[in-house]
């Protein structure tokens, strides 16, 4: 019965109580929301790189060394001689190296040289490794291998040729023109930054810059017979991931690049120095989450209002439930309900709105920004903040709920 009286009376006032669930929904959907997607930003980032104990580079900061290697942004301030990288390379407790260079691009998308190792030995998302939807690893001097999203947005197929621009600008000045490259392969969607990035070998990306010694094209001839493999030098690298055999030998050998004297390097561990950083962007998190605390906080005050302002129009209404035997503790009841009501209709509305807009979302984040947005069930801790909206609903209808208490025993007196 007080159920029944309860949603016949919301339903009276349909229009200012779908205002009120509206609120509550978008309210919860945008706190959710901002979770999903700080907690699909964090793992995206963790999960790039896996089973990767150190990157090394040219000494300098430990962020823009992980930034410029693993997600290709920014420059290093650096290179690593090929000697240091061979000296390191044959340590006794290296099991593997991954060597990267960097500094051209195609059309916006970075232009990595490495090699084989990437392939066979990379990892993300814990255990996935670097693989081909069609064609082969890059084995020739001028074979190239695109990232699934370069192939999307550009078109591109196997057995395309390309011209690389050199520099790291959308629209560099000069192109390497008199080098163009064939691409011999494309490669699974990883939503990581591998989608947005070209890959040559290492003899690739020496090759392209013969005759450019002075930082723009010479205009003389180079004869074919230097684009040999057996007469490319590669003299540096921009830095180069190492796996151990045995990480008990991790802080060792990290003591050892720091300290070493042929020239300044530095190793960092990426699951540290990934940490760091979202130790330095906490504060935006923050940020985020009491704006979300903020716009739930206003979808309560919108329900505390709009039941504070029905009291006088519905003190008739409380007048004859009086007359009907009812206690004014039952009024104030009948309030509080209401408010749980709104807040529950809208809990349940903005789950649906949380989803609807996962699954909206989910392409533009992996396209745009390489952000994988998991579609899961709700988690503990969201589940800990809805019932936590339950506790508090009938709380939010207990100043219209007491006014109309008072009213109700004022006008059950007279």
């Amino acid at each position: 019965m007080f159920n029944f009286i309860t949603l016949r009376s919301l339903k009276n006032r349909a229009f200012t109580s779908l205002l009120c669930i509206l609120s509550i929904a978008l309210s919860v959907m945008l706190y959710l929301g901002i979770q999903r997607v700080r907690k699909g930003a964090e793992d995206g980032f963790t999960h790039t790189i896996s089973q990767t104990d150190f990157i090394v580079g040219a000494k300098g900061g430990a962020l823009n060394l992980l930034l410029y290697s693993v997600f290709h942004l920014g420059s290093p301030v650096n290179n690593v001689r090929m000697s240091s990288y061979e000296e390191i390379k044959n340590l006794p407790g290296v099991k593997w190296t991954i060597p990267m260079s960097l500094g051209d691009s195609y059309k916006g998308f970075r232009v990595v040289g490495t090699d084989q190792n990437f392939f066979e030995h990379y990892r993300f998302r814990k255990d996935k490794k670097v693989e081909l939807i069609e064609g082969q690893i890059p084995n020739g001097v001028f074979d190239v291998v695109i990232g699934a999203e370069v192939a999307k947005r550009l078109k591109h197929k196997v057995g395309d040729d390309i011209v690389l621009t050199h520099g790291i600008q959308s629209e560099g000045l000069y192109h390497h023109e008199k080098t163009p490259f064939k691409i011999v392969g494309i490669l699974k969607n990883t939503e990581t930054p591998i989608d947005k990035s070209v890959y040559v070998t290492l003899h690739g990306m020496e090759a392209m810059h013969i005759g450019w010694e002075t930082g723009v094209p010479s205009d003389e001839s180079i004869d074919p017979n230097r684009y040999l493999p057996e007469n490319l030098e590669i003299k540096q690298i921009t830095s180069f991931m190492v796996g151990l055999k045995n990480r008990i030998a991790i802080l060792k050998l990290r003591r050892f690049i720091d300290q070493y004297e042929a020239e300044p390097l530095m190793a960092i561990i990426p699951a540290l120095t990934l940490q760091e950083m979202w130790q330095t962007l906490s504060y935006v998190e923050k940020v985020l989450t009491l704006v979300g605390l903020a716009v739930l906080l206003v979808g309560f005050l919108t329900i505390i209002i709009a039941l504070y302002t029905s009291i006088n129009e519905r003190r008739k209404e409380m007048s004859i439930f009086r007359s009907l035997g009812a206690h004014p503790w039952q009024i104030f009841g009948l309030i509080l309900y209401e408010s749980f009501l709104l807040v529950f209709f809208g809990i349940i509305l903005g789950v649906i709105f949380l989803y609807g807009f996962m699954v909206g979302l989910k392409p533009i984040l992996e396209a745009e920004f390489s952000l994988f947005l998991e579609i899961t069930a709700l988690s503990k801790d969201e589940w800990s903040f809805i019932l936590l909206l339950l506790v508090i609903a009938p709380l939010i209808g207990f100043i219209p709920g007491f006014r109309a208490y008072k009213n109700s025993l004022r006008d059950g007196l007279s």
